[in-house]
């Protein structure tokens, strides 16, 4: 179905019998698609439309809107309508939804709510933001050990609807402890007379409830897991992390990599968002690393500026100055972006072992980019300005020891990081560049004094 035609269809769609039509072509639709759909229109067309889809539909078509779009919507919603829509949510974005409500709106809404969710979405609710127990959905199937395959088949079957993914089943004790797992595969090939103890699997692997999410998710990844189980320190299962809530977490993670490689986050603050963040957040965040890289300009500047002498007797020196530094600052952020992707991906760990493996790693690749490097700059140079061999000399090595040194200087800052404790990915781009740019002059003069300086002597 053509989205602009549905979109144009569902704005014009305000009559009953027409909005009956309508949601009967988009009843089938996935929920995702749906609601990416809804997105087009405002909170007045969507509430209706919501209306004339089936509860759960209607929770899972809901689940998949932004949070601020969620709340416009509960803001517009009465309180029945609202209530009824809580009891079919996903207990994780019930929780969510929750924390984000104020204290008149909860109270009206646990009052409403039956027992077994109220006290479901507290429970749900009380974890840190940014903790396995955060992200966790308490919507999981278990059986007890005791159970024949039969009877645990009988229990699923009855209480399959009302779970996020039945595909991994959790076998708990009488204390709610975590026994073993066994997948709705091998529970449908046993035989019916054998019990769950017989082929539940010993020892799967959890998460504790107040673990960072990050490393939750990377347990999914690692042993390529449908879904984690989440325990509390006693060893009692509180929820579950599945395989979308691991690949969120990813996603998330990678936009907060990049927002603070690219210097747009300050600390363990939120990330900054073009479409959202507040204009007091957006200028104070990026006034920080932007007066932080002008005190590394202006100590570069300065020193420039005490080559006056240099640079008025050999002009073409200042033509070449700028290639040279940003070189260094180039090559540095490439090497520390390959670090921190090694970082993140679990490859590379905080001991000397990997430190010196990427040293080993990285030096040879940067020598031999800071030759090339070098020759192309001097052939270049000797093409399109026609300078001396002692001018070509100064640029060719200043290009070579600015190459190398940048690479290995990206790729020990992250190492850096670690060890004080700042994620890697703060140390931005911007910032490593702006290193480099120093270092880099530092280089360029220091060569121009020692194969031209004899010309100074004799202009004096």
């Amino acid at each position: 179905m053509n989205k602009a035609l549905l979109v144009a269809q569902l704005r014009n769609a305000s009559h009953p019998s027409t909005l009956h039509d309508i949601s009967q072509k988009i009843k089938n639709l996935h929920p995702a698609d749906l609601a990416d759909i809804l997105n087009e229109l405002n909170v007045s067309q969507i509430l209706p439309l919501l209306g004339h889809l089936g509860t759960h539909n209607r929770a899972m078509v809901f689940s998949h809107f932004s949070e601020e779009r969620q709340d416009a919507l509960l803001r517009a919603m009465s309180r029945d309508v609202m209530t009824a829509l809580f009891e079919h949510l996903p207990s994780d974005v019930r929780a969510d939804i929750y924390n984000r409500m104020n204290d008149r709106v909860r109270r009206d809404l646990l009052s409403a709510l039956p027992k077994s969710q109220r006290e479901d979405m507290l429970r749900m609710s009380v974890h840190p933001e940014g903790t396995a127990g955060a992200e966790m959905t308490s919507d999981f199937v278990t059986v007890s050990a005791e159970m024949s395959v039969a009877q645990a088949l009988k229990h699923i079957r009855a209480t399959a609807s009302e779970k996020e993914t039945i595909y991994v089943i959790y076998v708990l004790d009488y204390q709610g402890g975590l026994s073993g797992t066994l997948s709705l595969r091998e529970l449908v090939i046993a035989r019916d007379e054998q019990t769950v103890n017989e082929i539940m699997r010993l020892n799967p692997v959890s998460a504790k409830v107040d673990w960072p999410k990050e490393q939750a998710a990377e347990l999914i990844r690692h042993y390529d897991l449908l879904a984690l189980p989440v325990l509390s320190h006693e060893g009692k299962m509180l929820g579950i992390l599945t395989i979308d809530d691991a690949m969120d977490i990813e996603k998330e993670q990678d936009a907060r990599q990049l927002a603070r490689f690219g210097g747009t986050t300050l600390g363990g603050k939120s990330d900054l968002d073009i479409m959202t963040s507040p204009f007091h957040q957006m200028f104070r965040v990026r006034v920080f690393w932007l007066a932080l890289l002008t005190v590394f300009g202006v100590i570069t500047s300065n020193f420039v500026a005490a080559q006056e002498e240099i640079l008025a007797e050999i002009v073409i020196l200042a033509a070449f100055l700028a290639p040279v530094i940003d070189m260094g600052g180039n090559t540095g952020s490439q090497s520390a972006t390959l670090v921190i992707r090694g970082m993140a991906l679990g490859d590379i760990k905080m001991k000397w072992r990997y430190v010196w493996l990427v040293v080993r790693r990285e030096l040879p690749v940067v020598l031999v980019l800071g030759i090339v490097i070098a020759l192309l700059e001097v052939v270049l140079a000797q093409f399109s300005k026609g300078v001396g061999v002692d001018v070509m000399l100064v640029v060719g090595l200043s290009m070579m020891v600015c190459t190398i040194l940048g690479g290995v200087i990206g790729a020990l800052l992250p190492f850096i990081a670690r060890r004080i404790g700042t994620d890697p990915a703060t140390l931005s781009s911007p910032l490593i560049t702006s290193i480099m740019d120093l270092l880099g002059v530092l280089i360029y003069f220091g060569f121009a004094w020692l194969f031209l300086g004899d010309l100074l002597t004799q202009a004096g």
